[in-house]
């Protein structure tokens, strides 16, 4: 717990120093096939939430966690509902993908990392050559979380699930343990505050 603690602490005064850096590794064709596929940007059909009252429940928990963040209400049930969606999309826990942007960027939708990487889930620039369409804005919420997503579920298959492995990957840290850690500990304190939350202040 106190190293939980510590790290929360550490965010909070300095949210944008574990900004990423991914590296870029050549793809087979048919990997890189894959991710633009999975990158393509389609309107998502509807909700990726169960029923009305699972929305209702995420929602409102994962909201009033971020209202300090993110006041304006709107925005962010806009922004949670992104979220949820494209990392529900990817295999992904959407609470993971809460620790990995208030680590990467503290929520901020135009950061820039010192190696060029944005938005939320600090991307880097690269991969729109790689994997996109040359009109791609890494601002554009959807965007930049369907991006990030892809990239972190690609380091997860290439580590074979290994998750501590894959968030290396994901920073450009690879092998050093400070930015994995920093992540898990930030999922923990969402997951934490999703069980902890009440369903009584938005509708989904």
């Amino acid at each position: 717990m106190r190293r939980l603690i510590v790290a929360l602490l550490f965010l909070a005064l300095s949210p944008a120093l574990w900004a990423g850096a991914q590296q870029y590794e050549p793809l087979s064709a048919s990997v890189r096939a894959a991710l633009s596929g999975a990158i393509a940007d389609k309107k998502p059909p509807g909700s990726s939430f169960k029923n009305y009252a699972e929305a209702l429940a995420w929602l409102s928990a994962m909201s009033e966690r971020l209202s300090g963040r993110i006041p304006d209400q709107e925005y962010r049930l806009e922004l949670l509902r992104a979220i949820h969606y494209e990392a529900t999309r990817a295999g992904l826990d959407p609470q993971l993908v809460l620790g990995l942007i208030q680590v990467e960027s503290g929520f901020r939708k135009y950061a820039v990392s010192s190696a060029g990487a944005r938005g939320y889930m600090q991307v880097m620039p690269f991969w729109i050559k790689v994997i996109g369409q040359p009109d791609d804005n890494l601002f554009h919420l959807r965007t930049n979380l369907r991006y990030g997503c892809t990239i972190l579920r690609h380091y997860l298959n290439i580590e074979n699930g290994n998750l501590f492995r894959a968030l290396g990957r994901y920073n450009g840290s690879l092998g050093r343990a400070e930015y994995p850690n920093l992540v898990k500990s930030a999922w923990e304190r969402w997951r934490l505050d999703s069980a902890a939350g009440s369903a009584n202040e938005q509708t989904p």
